[in-house]
């Protein structure tokens, strides 16, 4: 009874503070470029800037953390097309890139040659625009031709532009897209599958198109066919088309929700619907129709289970045949977390209790063939084909907290493997160890994480630490090599802790499931076990232990931080969602209904509102200290957010700094100098607070 009168009152205090807000007097800082909003933002980063760039050591930590991303022997990180493999780097020198080729042969030498393709530093300048790579989609096989993507500050929408990769120049009378969040594919060398904003009543409730047209060369772009128009409460609508020779097939998909989909193919009949499950990914491979299930499957008389790999015959599944093969099964401790394709084979990438493996599938004879193939023991594994439609050779990453990731390239059907390139050594490895703990949950659930830490630590609850988390949309937390965090945070007596909370997918669909919409309390209580376990080891302490998020991670730690402020000394919030009464209101936010529940549904607003960090801050509470950080070009997750958060906390009295990089988009920085900086004030404020 007791229990029961007090969860009374809880309610009634969170539902009457939330009616405090519900006349929200920071509402203005969601302009984003109003004179108003952006005074203030300067006016904070001052404020921000003036602290912790003023901190011995900043300046140093500043240099130093530029010269780590600008570092000219960094891997060049390569896509393949028609005999050239293309990269795009960033510099000192070319602040905002080079988009650049060379041959595979060139690649494998130390320094290879490249050509550069096209130099955005000159482009920004000779067009008096903020340009920022957004990356190139090019016409296959081997076509001439490509789409460029260029954004304004950083965001998510772009322009989409046609190139020619023999004149290394702009198509003039080629296809050309405004600005928006859009997709442009190509169907052949006279057709783009596009989907943008064609004007009023286009765009979804999310802010992504919602009709997709095709567009044939010479003609205006308002003469394009529709091919399929989505419905305005849905996410958005794209096709596509799938070269492989012998293969091709068009394809439209309907994105109804972050984790359901439609998929049809297209023919001269018109569009087929696939039928798969709502919430599972399907795609051809060759002759096969592949399913990746987010849930149990029953049909054709077998029950196919919750995060298994399927596949069939895809003519005769389009024929109504149900009979499939079951290419992956995940177990208590183990999950898909990727698949490639080469031209003869479908390539793995498992997770068994966050350590990955590779296995190798064939389909020879109408049988799959199975092989594990041997790879390094030791951190994460990535894989990438070098030419799908062509070729068996594949890209594999290596990389793990402490060890330089390396690139080699791949052969199906051979364990041999050619070391292409390593990143540099930014940080002596050998005074670290890395471990693996286990945190008991509230429920009971185990929760696993990461501890990097000097070999000589001693367990007094003395060592500053950072906790890192996300735990949302079935990301996996994986271990990583990072110049930045080696230097800025290892490097001067720092703990790292990576943490593996439900809401990820860690442990595939079940894990990330576990923590949806009403259950979401499951990934705070989740990195909230993991903070307490660190404490009990006597690992840190809350005088000397911090968190930090991103994104959803920034949910994550301003939700810990006004459940359990007692746990923290610091707290990073970065590019975050914080008022979730209104995130379906800004920008992409409606696109995330699926992962947090509706606000304007009363019984989803009632949980919701429970964590919702802007709703529970409150003047008699004492937080630790907090360091928020947006951008003003971020147009996938509103800065209005940060901006809002921050001044609520400084009416109330809070102790909270606050900077937005005005260009940056989503990733917080537009280029190598910014994310210097933006680290640099990070890791400042960190080891200010808990050192």
């Amino acid at each position: 009874m007791r229990n029961l009168i007090g969860e009374i009152i809880s309610k009634t205090a969170h539902a009457a503070h939330a009616a405090e807000l519900a006349d929200d007097p920071y509402l203005w800082l969601e302009d984003i470029t109003s004179a108003a909003a952006l005074d203030w933002a300067r006016a904070r980063n001052a404020v921000c800037e003036r602290e912790l760039e003023g901190k011995p050591g900043f300046a140093a930590l500043h240099e130093r953390l530029g010269t780590i991303l600008n570092d000219k022997a960094r891997i060049p990180w390569v896509s393949e097309h028609a005999g050239h493999v293309y990269n795009f780097w960033r510099d000192s020198t070319h602040v905002r890139g080079l988009w650049r080729r060379t041959t595979l042969a060139d690649y494998r030498n130390d320094a290879p040659h490249w050509d550069t393709v096209l130099d955005l530093d000159l482009l920004a300048r000779d067009e008096h625009e903020n340009w920022v790579w957004a990356g190139a989609s090019f016409l296959p096989p081997a076509g001439a031709r490509c789409l460029a993507l260029l954004s304004r500050g950083g965001g998510d929408a772009h322009v989409v532009r046609e190139f020619d990769l023999g004149t290394l120049s702009f198509v003039a009378d080629g296809f050309i897209l405004a600005e928006a969040k859009c997709s442009a594919r190509w169907l052949d060398a006279g057709r783009l599958a596009v989907a943008t904003d064609f004007g009023p009543g286009s765009m979804t409730a999310s802010g992504y198109p919602r009709i997709v047209k095709e567009w044939r060369r010479g003609t205006p772009l308002a003469a394009a066919a529709t091919l399929f128009e989505a419905r305005a409460e849905d996410l958005s609508v794209s096709a596509y088309k799938v070269f492989t020779p012998g293969f091709e097939h068009e394809f439209v998909e309907r994105q109804i929700g972050f984790y359901s989909s439609e998929l049809f193919l297209r023919s001269s009949a018109g569009l087929t619907r696939i039928d798969k499950p709502d919430d599972a990914n399907a795609y051809t491979v060759r002759d096969q129709l592949v399913i990746e299930l987010r849930s149990d499957w029953q049909v054709g008389g077998r029950s196919w289970p919750q995060g298994a790999l399927v596949a069939t015959d895809f003519a005769r599944f389009m024929q109504g045949e149900r009979d499939f093969s079951l290419l992956f099964t995940p177990s208590a401790t183990s999950s898909l977390d990727g698949v490639a394709m080469t031209a003869g084979a479908l390539l793995l990438t498992e997770l068994d209790k966050v350590k990955n493996r590779i296995v190798e599938l064939r389909h020879v004879q109408g049988q799959w063939q199975r092989r594990e193939v041997t790879a390094p023991q030791f951190g994460a594994l990535g894989l990438s084909a070098l030419d799908a439609a062509s070729s068996d050779q594949y890209f594999l990453t290596v990389s793990d907290f402490l060890t330089p990731t390396s690139l080699y390239l791949c052969q199906v059907g051979s364990d041999r493997r050619q070391a292409l390139k390593a990143m540099p050594v930014f940080f002596s490895a050998k005074p670290y160890i890395v471990r693996q703990f286990e945190a008991l949950s509230k429920d009971g659930t185990r929760v696993p994480y990461f501890v990097v830490m000097d070999r000589k630590t001693r367990m007094d609850g003395n060592n500053p630490t950072v906790l890192y988390g996300y735990g949302g949309f079935e990301i996996a937390m994986k271990p990583f090599y990072s110049g930045v965090t080696g230097e800025a945070w290892l490097a001067r007596g720092g703990v790292y802790v990576l943490a593996n909370i439900r809401g990820g997918g860690e442990f595939g669909p079940r894990w990330h499931q576990a923590a949806l919409k009403g259950q979401r309390q499951r990934a705070f209580d989740d990195f909230i076990a993991v903070a307490q376990d660190l404490i009990e080891r006597k690992l840190s302490s809350p005088r000397h232990l911090g968190i930090m998020g991103g994104s959803n991670g920034g949910l994550l730690v301003g939700a810990a931080m006004t459940q359990r402020p007692d746990l923290f000394n610091a707290v990073v919030c970065q590019v975050p969602l914080l008022d979730m009464r209104r995130y379906h209101k800004l920008l992409a936010g409606a696109s995330w209904m699926g992962e947090y529940g509706d606000p304007e549904v009363a019984a989803e607003w009632e949980y919701i509102a429970r964590y919702s960090p802007y709703h529970n801050v409150f003047k008699d509470k004492r937080y630790p200290r907090m360091l928020l950080t947006t951008s003003t070009r971020d147009d996938r997750v509103h800065p209005g957010h940060a901006r809002k958060m921050v001044a609520l906390m400084e009416a109330q009295g809070h102790a909270v700094l606050y900077w937005e990089n005005l260009e940056g988009g989503h990733a917080g920085a537009a280029n190598n100098d910014q994310q210097a900086r933006m680290w640099a004030l990070t890791y400042t404020f960190l080891f200010e607070q808990l050192g």
